[in-house]
């Protein structure tokens, strides 16, 4: 997710590598903090992948800095990973909300639908947290506060995405 959201960022315009961290950081914000030590490396391997390029510029200070932008084969790879995000993208929450970031940047509304589409087919699929045996635990049946509260937060939030997808998908 960290490679998606630096191309969705450089789909937007250029950007310098601080600027572009400051992005990225505050669209993972607390859930997955993002280190010079993980960004700088995502960035190279994009640059070696010849999905973006770098230019150096003139800093305020003696250092450089360097400008990055998108090329046009990252453009592509980024729209095909909007297109067709792997299942754990689809599943897991965070990685789904950077893909709903970036998603307006495909111009077919068509695979912007299918993607939301996935999405809610995934949320209507019964699940839980606890289990007996093999049926999930609805909060009633839970005396742990934590435990319950856990299952009430979580079906409060996808019940909102899924009003806000099944709006999004019939307009």
């Amino acid at each position: 997710m960290l490679e998606l959201a630096i191309l969705g960022f450089l789909a937007e315009g250029p950007l310098h590598g601080y600027e572009l961290r400051r992005r990225v950081a505050a669209l993972s914000g607390h859930t997955r903090p993002v280190s010079d030590g993980s960004l700088y490396p995502a960035i190279n391997r994009l640059a070696r992948a010849g999905l973006l390029e770098r230019r150096a510029e003139p800093g305020a200070s003696a250092a450089q800095r360097q400008t990055l932008s998108l090329t046009g084969e990252g453009r592509a790879d980024l729209l095909r990973r909007l297109r067709d995000p792997a299942e754990h993208d689809i599943t897991d929450s965070t990685r789904f909300f950077t893909i709903l970031a970036f998603l307006s940047l495909l111009p077919d509304v068509a695979d912007q639908h299918a993607v939301l589409r996935r999405r809610l087919e995934f949320l209507e699929r019964p699940a839980g947290f606890f289990y007996e045996g093999d049926r999930p635990l609805a909060a009633r049946d839970l005396a742990d506060p934590y435990r319950r509260g856990m299952l009430v937060v979580a079906r409060a939030t996808s019940r909102a995405e899924r009003a806000w997808l099944h709006e999004i998908l019939s307009g």
